[in-house]
């Protein structure tokens, strides 16, 4: 019996979620560069219904594409969550109304 132990779906969710956040980021800015204006999903929402649909569907392709390739792996763990996290917070910063004032 084969107890060959993987760890690389696990970190594909990981890291997917860090190019999720990253996208989310992104996408604000590209928004308030004028850049990029996601279309308006829900009226009541207004554009952020869009730029929230997009960040989402980024982190989906990223999870699928991740998983499908790390799924039988055995991934360094301590470089992706590194990874993660600078993706992460630079979606965090993308998305403060202070930073947008530098940025434009």
């Amino acid at each position: 019996m084969d107890t060959k132990s993987t760890n690389g779906s696990a970190l594909a969710a990981f890291l997917a979620a860090g190019i999720g956040a990253f996208a989310m980021g992104l996408i604000v800015v590209l928004n308030e560069m004028g850049v990029f204006v996601a279309p308006t999903l829900y009226g009541p929402a207004g554009g952020v219904s869009g730029r929230t649909t997009l960040a989402v569907v980024v982190w989906l392709i990223a999870w699928g594409v991740l998983h499908g390739t790390w799924r039988d792996r055995e991934v360094d763990s301590g470089r992706v969550a590194l990874a993660t996290l600078v993706l992460v917070a630079f979606g965090i910063i993308g998305t403060f109304p202070p930073f947008w004032a530098v940025v434009s």
